[in-house]
């Protein structure tokens, strides 16, 4: 592992020795992150070393430790204060939870200003906790593996935008290429002098540095970011989107330009309000769209996907051996909650096995999804009966998950619902159906119906009731029993099956063991 470069070209690996290293360590160790910015210190802890991050504590201070730096060369007074008090809470509640070492890393605000070493030797001084100063370029890199963590496939230009810096890093093959640090935080742009036309100036010019040093034949740019976040939920809001999850949702730079227009009518007051996004969040809004819309056109790419993980999740990357680091987040995450939660774990796994004849043909994108949807079948089965169904599809489209589109957690939602329930008609969901197409919903209920039959077939292992063979040319479903099937094909898992061959245009066919 590579560990992290400090300010002062020091090479450190703060969680010492690595926490992957043995499986046991791997279930139980909980890793702590402290993120000191120039606009908020955020505190995470990952439970357990897994490929996919569960979020054990999550708690953000949107301190301004940056606000005014370009001006006076100094960190914020009031903004100090309040880091202060949110870093000795942060020592407390790691010392509460067992969290040894809790690593800290402080990027532009803590690097560049003139008292910087003094805010530093203060937080040791009264919390114990020792802030690791990282490079620009540095800080770039490590929001990029936070988004290889989210998406392994990732390729392209991550852009992480913060109080008073904006770095930029090339993706590809899994690997961190290029990367630079910009002054394009909106703390800084508030000290640029010349109105909206010098401003604009400002920006362009930057941008096209950029440009020249990292190239722009990047299809995709990855933002991370804080106000990068709060852009694209307004982005949302303007496009009548149907669902809120802000990780992994894909602008177009025509809807980016229309969206930066957009903010530029609307009372910000009222729309943060509505949405929930912080005061101090939204205050830096406006220069943060500027840039985007710089950004958007003089780099050009063809989508950009908003990253909800960034330097944290990088941090937490940073440790990962390479064979974890090449397993899919997706699948990882989906053991992880058959394990936690459902009733017989392992049976995600003989489910798949069972199905599999139904899903032959399946493409790898697909059958990705329903490897994920058997091991998730079973997790919400302490849920009332009445409402298992709606919680499927909630759980799976709002939860953390890495590796997974807008439209793949519809898609596994509505597998889920159809796990629990033969219809969809009259769902409180069904304006999130729109994101799949008919192919897709087709898909999805094939599937739930498939696994509701499957479920419920056998305790123990479907295979050793009986064994599926399925003919979409000869439109015929056959369910070939064993002794065992025999008793355990009652009524309800007749009616189950017959559902599933319905689904699939086929005709149902049960045949029981010779005598």
């Amino acid at each position: 592992m590579n560990g992290i470069t400090t300010a002062s070209g020091e090479t450190i690996e703060p969680f010492g020795r690595s926490l992957f290293d043995r499986l046991s360590e791997r279930a139980l160790s909980r890793v702590g992150v402290v993120d000191v910015g120039s606009n908020s210190i955020r505190m995470v802890v990952f439970d357990g070393a897994a490929r996919s991050p569960a979020y054990f504590y999550n708690e953000k201070v949107m301190a301004g430790l940056g606000q005014g730096l370009a001006e006076t060369g100094r960190l914020n007074p009031e903004g100090a204060r309040r880091g202060m008090a949110a870093l000795k809470r942060f020592a407390a509640l790691a010392d509460g939870m067992g969290i040894k070492p809790l690593t800290c890393v402080a990027t532009a605000a803590v690097r560049e200003a003139e008292d910087g070493p003094e805010f530093r030797r203060e937080v040791e001084r009264q919390t114990g906790l020792k802030l690791w100063v990282i490079e620009g370029e540095e800080e770039a890199r490590l929001s990029a593996q936070g988004v290889l963590l989210g998406w392994p496939d990732a390729k392209g230009l991550v852009c992480d935008i913060g109080g008073n810096s904006m770095e930029l890093a090339e993706l590809s093959d899994g690997k961190v290429g290029k990367r630079i640090s910009t002054p394009l935080g909106p703390f800084r742009l508030q000290q640029i002098k010349g109105g909206q036309s010098g401003l604009r100036d400002h920006i362009r010019k930057i941008i096209q540095d950029a440009a020249e040093k990292m190239g722009t034949g990047h299809d995709q740019i990855y933002l991370v970011g804080g106000s990068w976040r709060a852009i694209a939920r307004l982005d949302m809001e303007r496009a009548k989107y149907p669902m809120t999850v802000l990780h992994e949702y894909r602008m177009t730079p025509q809807g980016v330009l229309d969206t930066v227009d957009w903010i530029g009518k609307q009372n910000l007051s009222d729309l943060r309000g509505k949405l929930g996004i912080s005061s101090s969040r939204m205050e830096l809004v406006p220069l943060a769209s500027q840039v985007l819309r710089e950004l958007v056109q003089i780099f050009a790419p063809q989508s950009l996907a908003v990253s909800s993980y960034g330097i944290r999740e990088g941090l937490l990357y940073e440790q990962m051996p390479e064979s974890l680091r090449s397993r899919d987040p997706l699948i990882e995450a989906a053991r992880f909650a058959e394990r936690q939660m459902a009733r017989v774990p392992g049976f995600g796994k003989r489910l798949y096995q069972f199905l599999d004849p139904i899903f032959k043909d399946a493409d790898p994108a697909l059958d990705r999804l329903i490897r994920a949807a058997c091991l998730l079948h079973d997790t919400t089965w302490r849920t009332h009966p009445d409402y298992r169904a709606d919680a499927c599809f909630d759980n799976v489209t709002r939860a953390n998950m890495a590796a997974l589109s807008h439209s793949e957690r519809v898609f596994l939602g509505l597998a889920l619902l159809h796990r629990y329930r033969n219809s969809r008609a009259n769902a409180a969901m069904a304006p999130l159906f729109g994101l799949l197409d008919d192919a897709q919903i087709r898909n999805a209920e094939v599937l739930g119906k498939a696994m509701r039959f499957g479920a419920m077939f056998s305790i123990k292992d479907p295979a050793e009731a009986g064994k599926l063979k399925y003919s979409a040319k000869k439109k015929a479903l056959e369910l070939r029993l064993t002794d065992t099937g025999q008793a355990l094909m009652g009524e309800v898992a007749l009616a189950r099956f017959n559902s599933l061959a319905a689904a699939l245009g086929a005709e149902p066919l049960v045949v029981e063991p010779a005598l």
